[in-house]
């Protein structure tokens, strides 16, 4: 299970799906949101010895620029989803990083290169073994749709900024002087 989708900008020349599907969604300041998917298979690592498959999806969108949204299908019908820092995974891929609820660190298995996610939580703590070379080209498409520095200027904070502080015809009311002088006349 190893489908790579690529949700670029969709100019209705691509009809079908395939592994590299565009299709444009409206949203964020230019109006074209990029999505970065791929379906991988995790694993679960329930001892040194024992670990199981868990089928999930890595997420990116560049209106939600500084996130990745990770989602397990764990055989029920509601999928457990996880969001945190796309640098946090960056990071990951080379070397430990990560406080708290969400850590990553890269390591061997039997050889190969993997990226474990160690992910507590109220209800339980989890470690995943993700393979490293899908994590890291699936990172590389997500850098490429928002490279690193310009995520800011995705959300668009600027222009919701100008509209909020813009001033409206309101403002000449609240800001006019509602109570005549009190200075008095003749040292009254």
């Amino acid at each position: 299970m190893s489908n790579d989708v690529n949700n670029d900008l969709n100019d209705g020349r691509n009809g079908g799906r395939n592994d590299d599907r565009n299709s444009g969604r409206g949203s964020g300041r230019d109006s074209d949101t990029v999505v970065v998917e791929r379906e991988l298979e995790l694993k679960l690592v329930l001892s040194p010895e024992r670990s199981i498959p868990v089928p999930a999806l890595l997420s990116y969108r560049s209106d939600d620029p500084y996130a990745v949204h990770v989602t397990f299908h764990i055989g029920t019908d509601h999928p457990v989803s996880w969001t945190f820092a796309r640098e946090l995974l960056v990071e990951g891929v080379f070397r430990p990083c990560g406080h708290g609820d969400v850590r990553a660190w890269p390591t061997k298995v039997g050889g190969r290169g993997v990226v474990l996610m160690a992910l507590s939580s109220p209800d339980g703590d989890a470690l995943l073994e993700a393979p490293a070379a899908q994590v890291s080209a699936w990172l590389e498409r997500t850098l490429r749709a928002v490279p690193p520095g310009t995520e800011a200027g995705r959300l668009g904070l600027d222009d919701g900024l100008d509209e909020l502080l813009a001033p409206t015809p309101a403002d000449d009311l609240w800001l006019s002087d509602p109570w005549p002088s009190d200075e008095s006349k003749d040292g009254e």
